[in-house]
């Protein structure tokens, strides 16, 4: 530990609850303008085009969901391997990781457009998408792959920012993205009548803007000064951002995994009863994107505590690693709560937001929220915990917290279920899958924490 270097930084002795107050709050509202880039679309969209538009943004999400897997990969694995040489005292490795991390979002990138490009009609088929939803999620698609090299070095500098003390500038690099998005979604859907079209280019424009002022903190830095030898892709170095990064990563890849499934699975069994198979399909992109707003808050939470904990933990403060844990899942599960109550409560009122259907269309899109996130009272601690063993340096125990409840959990219940009860047992593979997964993350997180009180005991 270098004593000098935890005694000067403020992750080393200011309050907790300040700094989580400081480092959460701007990444809540960073994760939340994420999530808007594709609510807000749909909300237009919905109101513009209808509930096939809707349908056609349901079944292109998987694409972004695999564009932030890779930027969670490179953007939490960097700030992790970053905050965690800061506290050891070794700055020159820290802007390594940054250099690295940097090359690393846009090649990766650059090839992740040029695929999708390439391959768009048999991705979009996988997927889920209809014939009559094709032409829709196609034109949508092939505009918004052009943004994906943008979106991931705008989400990977957003979290090294943050790491480096910055949380406000990572903050305002996605709010301003948003809001020119959020501009120009009506303009260019209503007054330019341009459709799905118009709500892609819109997220475009603004995601050009974020990248810019992402680009502009290279040289912003407070805790390290970047040396034209740091850009490079060493394989070391790769690997080991990859390794803190990959539970983040695989929780986001086990996501888009997932969604294939619950599309495919909707198409199919939704074809067999009265609501056929495109209302499903809408109704639960619309379902996914509402839970993905009170994800993104909890996901800020935890971005906003991965800094702290790695610092303290490279410097074996224990007791505040500890701390800082027990207070993002205390702040979590109040609004998760939140969450639980409008999900069961107010269903068809947040469902109302994205548009009209008929009658049928609300009849199942209501009945699919409320079992379906019956258990988002507890489906956050999973995600904390995940990020709480990449920030401690173990990857490995990250990494398979990330797969329990996508992986291990959800996929089997979506598989098996419906054979015997239809739609009903797509409904209910997720509040089952939540419980699971939260067992599974309480027998990981004790032993730790029994763990680290004995090396503090030790030290002492």
């Amino acid at each position: 530990m270098d004593a000098t270097s935890t005694a000067k930084n403020p992750l080393g002795y200011e309050k907790l609850s300040r700094l989580l107050r400081s480092y959460a709050v701007p990444s809540i509202i960073a994760m939340l303008v994420s999530s808007l880039y594709n609510i807000v679309d749909q909300i237009f969209i919905g109101q513009g085009v209808g509930y096939l538009g809707n349908a056609a943004t349901n079944v292109a999400y998987p694409l972004t969901t695999i564009c932030l897997a890779i930027a969670l990969l490179i953007g939490i694995g960097s700030a992790s391997r970053f905050s965690l040489e800061l506290g050891a005292g070794r700055p020159e490795n820290a802007a390594q990781a940054v250099g690295t991390a940097f090359t690393m979002m846009l090649t990766l990138g650059i090839l992740y457009a040029i695929l999708i490009e390439l391959a768009l009609v048999p991705l979009l088929t996988v997927f889920g998408a209809t014939p009559d939803v094709m032409p829709y999620a196609e034109e949508y698609t092939r505009i918004t792959a052009v943004g994906m090299p943008l979106l991931i070095v705008t989400n990977g500098m957003s979290s090294l920012a943050r790491a480096d003390g910055s949380p406000k500038y990572s903050m305002t690099c996605m709010l301003v993205g948003a809001i020119i998005n959020t501009i120009l979604d009506p303009v260019f859907i209503f007054l330019c009548d341009w459709g799905v079209a118009g709500a892609a280019a819109a997220t475009v424009i603004g995601q050009a803007c974020s990248f810019l002022m992402a680009v502009a903190y290279l040289r912003r830095f407070r805790s390290i000064r970047l040396r034209r030898t740091d850009f490079g892709l060493p394989p070391a170095v790769c690997l080991r951002i990859a390794a803190l990064g990959m539970s983040n990563c695989l929780n986001q890849v086990a996501l888009t995994f997932v969604q294939i499934i619950v599309n495919n699975s909707l198409t199919h069994y939704g074809a067999m009863t009265a609501y056929g198979a495109e209302i499903p399909l809408a109704a639960c992109g619309i379902v996914m994107k509402t839970n993905a707003i009170l994800l993104a808050i909890v996901i800020g939470i935890s971005q906003g505590s991965q800094p702290i904990i790695g610092f303290n933990y490279g410097a074996r403060q224990y007791g505040r690693v500890r701390g800082i844990y027990k207070l993002a899942i205390s702040c979590n599960l109040a609004v998760s709560l939140v969450g639980f109550l409008l999900f069961e409560f107010f269903p068809r009122q947040l469902i109302a937001i994205f548009g009209t259907g008929d009658a049928l269309y609300f009849e199942f899109a209501v009945r699919f929220m409320r079992v379906f996130l019956f258990m988002a009272l507890v489906n956050g601690v999973q995600l904390i915990s995940s990020n709480f063993f990449a920030a401690i340096g173990k990857p490995m125990k990250g990494v398979l917290l990330s797969l329990t409840r996508q992986v291990f959990f959800l996929v089997p219940c979506l598989l098996i279920l419906p054979l015997f009860l239809g739609l009903d047992g797509i409904m209910f593979s997720g509040p089952i899958a939540d419980g699971a997964a939260f067992l599974t993350t309480v027998a990981l997180i004790v032993p730790e924490f029994r763990r680290m009180r004995q090396l503090e005991a030790q030290a002492a």
